[in-house]
Parts: C-alpha cells; structure tokens; sequence
C-alpha cells in the first residue's frame, strides 16, 4: 500500500494536492477516527460517576478526581508534546501516544481499586495530550493551506465536538446495558485498528538537524498550566475563595509569566515569542478558548437543568443532547464552504454572533417539560454557531506558520482546546451555585439562568474581540 508522506519539506516538484485523492482520503480518516475517539474519551464518564464510585470504593470527595487526573494531564502536557512532535516526530509521538491510551484504557477496565484507575486516567490524559497535538499536526501537514486544509479541519472538528455528545449518550448505554468497565474497553479495539492503519498509512516527518528541548521552558509552561487547571478545579468544588484554589492559580499565573520571560530570552525556545505575538495565533486560540469554555460548560448547566428541574434520567439527559450533536456536525460541515465564501474572520463573527443569539434564547426556559422545544433548537443554533466559531479558530490559529511549526500552532491549539473544556465547568457551576436563591427546582432554575447570561455575554465578549483585533488573513500575513 502507498504511504503519505507528511515530511517537514515538500520536493520542489511535487505541487501541492489540489483534491482528496484515494490516499488522502485514508490518512483524514485515520486521523480523524483518532480525534474522534479522544472526544469521545473525554465525556464517556460523566454519567459513569456516581456508578464508578459504588463499584470501586471512592469516597464522595474523591470521586472527582476520576475527571480531574485526566483534564490535568490532557491540559497541562499537551504543549510540551506539541513541541516534541515537532522536534522528535509526529507520527512516532502519533502511535506510542495511542499505545499508551490503548493500555491505560485497559488497565482502567480492569481496575479495581481507586488507586488503579486514578493511574489509568492519569495515562489516558498524557495520551491525550501526545495524540491530539501530533494528530493535528499531522493533518495540518497532509493538507496545503486553503479549501483541502479548511474541508479537513471542519470535519476534524465536527467529529470532535459530535464526540463529546456521542460520550455522554455512550457512556450512559453502556453503563445501563453492560458495564462501566465497558467505557474503557471500548478504547481497546479502535486503538488497534487505528494504530495498525497509521503504521501503514502514515510516514514519519522529522526535523533536517538535531533538534533542542527548551527544557525550562518546557517545566515552566507544564507545571503552570497543571496549577492553573488545579486552581480552576478546586474553585469549582470549594468556591472561588478556597485558599488551595487561589494558591494554585496564583502559582500558575507566575509560571507562566516566568515561561514568557524564559521563552524570550533563550536560543532554541518551547515557544518563539514571535509566533506568541501573531495577531491570528494570539487572537485565534482567545476564539478558540472562549468557544470551548461556553459550549462545553453549557453542556453542564442544561445536564443540571434536565436531571434538577425537569428531573430527567442521567441517560434520557444524554439523549436530549443528540440535537446539539447533530447541530456541530452540520455546522462543522458547512464550515468550510462559509470559510470560502466570507473568510475566516467572518465565519468567527458570524459562527459567535449565532452561539450568543442561540445561549441568550436559554434564559426563557421554564420549570416543565413543556419548555423542551426551546432547548432542543437553542442548542442545535448552538452547536452550528459554536462549530463555526471553532472551525475558524482552528484555520486562523494555523495559518500562515511553516510546516516545522506546526507541531507548535496545533499544540497552543490543543492546549487551547483542553483548558477552554476544562475552565468551563467550574467556572459556571460556581456561578450558578452562588445564584441558586432557594431549595427546589425554582430555585436551581433561578441559578442556572444567571450562569446562562453569563455564559452568553463571554460568547459575546469573544465576538468584540474578533471584530477589534483579529485582522483579516492577508493583513496578518503582510505585517
């Protein structure tokens, strides 16, 4: 079978693939099934929880760590990786990355004690930070700028928001039908197919010299990022006036001003300064950010709206989510053709302007089932405005960088990616927990509604933001 080859450099005499042949076709494949299963990974527990705790003896208080030691790896790893697969190889970081997520999900399946699977999810969360940035990357490499790159991202990204609702609904039917253990195993035989076809399919990209590891650097960004997602988890839990959380997050806050100081002053640095300061890198992931931050904490709040108020099923809830589901899918397949009729910028403003309209429509939901025609719809304008927004971001966050920064571009992007998901929640469950204003489900309508608002004044924020400093393509490009 051909291979792709995804190298660094692409020979003077071979142009640029102008339409999906056969053999591109099966490296976004590939690639995208990767994605896919990554999302799906980051939600399959949720509902699992409460059922996981039982079954393995986790105490209450501990049972959040299930989530939070994957979210701490996934965030706080993926940048370093990003780097490392641009010096030491994509597609090598690509398959042990899988590896490691194929053994950690069995350890996790098989787990049984607290400690065990704490130290699978731990695994899983550092393969996701390895896979997710070498998997883009690759894909970023694969497809020249333009139409083919932009048709790949928006597929990329369907399938990855599609994933985090597929997650939720699988999550439930397998735990209801078969087992929690099963949300693990299922990783296993996906693993195995997708890493055989890469193995045969993809072909290594390596840098021409001997590559440097910035490693301070590399401690800095990782250790301040993991304060800063510890920080961000414990205000969820305690409140935003917990001393450990306000530690944390002061901590994190100096690493990563002591990272910007280390990157600016050393030879080979993790980050060039210089790509930091690119108004479509900078401006991109703040898009990027704040689209994940919103949607995926939504998720959150209309989950708690569905089992406190309306008193649905954790599983009848993850159904309920098969609209918002079909909505990023749509949106992340019209993005492309929106990207190449109005531009990247537009698509942001337009794709932001959608999710405020479709958020802000939440605040009229009521205390009765009968109110379930403005959620489902809300969220499916959602979805397609939220898809749009992510689309653009990642096409405007990776535009305009050479091919050995593309490692880097889709790292800041993943990393942009896992701290937006993992910011959201605690962020509004703290906001809408100060705001329930009694018992009963009034009350927790009563909250939930003001952490929508808020919800739909950040989108809002990210489209001011867009419009006032992120400039056209070919004005970024010039300067």
């Amino acid at each position: 079978m051909s291979v792709i080859d995804t190298a660094d450099v692409r020979p003077a005499e071979e142009p640029p693939p102008t339409r999906l042949t056969p053999r591109l076709r099966l490296v976004l494949v590939i690639l995208l099934a990767a994605q896919f299963m990554l999302a799906v990974d980051f939600s399959i527990l949720n509902v699992a929880l409460p059922v996981i705790g039982e079954g393995l003896g986790f105490k209450l208080a501990n049972l959040q760590w299930i989530a939070t030691s994957f979210a701490l790896c996934a965030a706080g790893f993926t940048l370093l990786f990003g780097r490392i697969a641009d010096l030491f190889g994509r597609r090598r970081l690509f398959l042990g990355g899988l590896l490691v997520l194929g053994a950690a999900s069995l350890l996790g399946g098989l787990a049984t004690s607290p400690e065990l699977l704490i130290v699978a999810r731990i695994f899983q969360g550092l393969a996701t930070a390895a896979v997710t940035p070498a998997g883009l990357s690759l894909l970023t490499t694969s497809f020249p700028e333009g139409p083919l790159r932009d048709k790949a991202l928006g597929l990329n990204g369907a399938l990855m928001s599609a994933g985090f609702t597929t997650g939720a609904i699988l999550g439930g039917l397998l735990t209801d039908l078969l087992s929690w253990r099963w949300a693990f195993f299922i990783n296993v035989p996906v693993v195995a197919v997708v890493l055989v076809a890469a193995v045969v399919v993809i072909k290594e990209s390596r840098p021409e010299g001997r590559p440097k590891l910035d490693l301070p650097g590399a401690i800095t960004v990782t250790l301040g990022l993991l304060a800063v997602v510890f920080g961000l988890t414990q205000a969820g839990e305690h409140g935003w006036t917990a001393p450990v959380a306000l530690a944390s997050l002061a901590v994190g806050v100096a690493l990563l001003l002591l990272f910007y100081a280390v990157e600016s002053r050393t030879a080979s640095p993790l980050v060039p300064v210089g790509v930091l300061r690119r108004r479509n890198v900078a401006w991109g992931n703040v898009a990027g950010l704040i689209a994940f931050l919103t949607e995926t904490s939504l998720v959150f709040l209309m989950t708690l709206y569905l089992q406190k108020v309306l008193d649905f099923s954790p599983l009848s809830a993850g159904l309920s989510f098969g609209v918002l589901g079909i909505g990023t899918v749509i949106g992340g397949s019209i993005a492309p053709r929106v990207v190449g009729r109005i531009g990247t910028r537009s698509t942001l403003i337009a794709g932001g302007l959608l999710q405020t309209v479709a958020t802000a429509a939440l605040l009229g939901l009521g205390d009765d089932r009968s109110w379930m025609w403005l959620l489902l719809l809300a969220t499916f304008a959602g979805g397609v405005g939220n898809m749009l927004v992510i689309v653009g971001f990642m096409i405007t966050a990776t535009t305009g960088l050479p091919d050995h920064e593309q490692g880097l571009a889709t790292g800041l992007a993943t990393m942009t990616q896992q701290v937006g998901i993992t910011m959201g929640t605690p962020i509004m469950s703290a906001i809408a927990t100060a705001s329930i204003t009694g018992a009963g489900a009034a009350g927790i309508l009563g909250g939930l509604k003001v952490a929508v608002g808020v919800n739909a004044a950040i989108v809002l924020v990210g489209v001011v933001a867009a419009v006032l400093f992120l400039r056209k393509p070919a004005q970024d490009s010039a300067q």
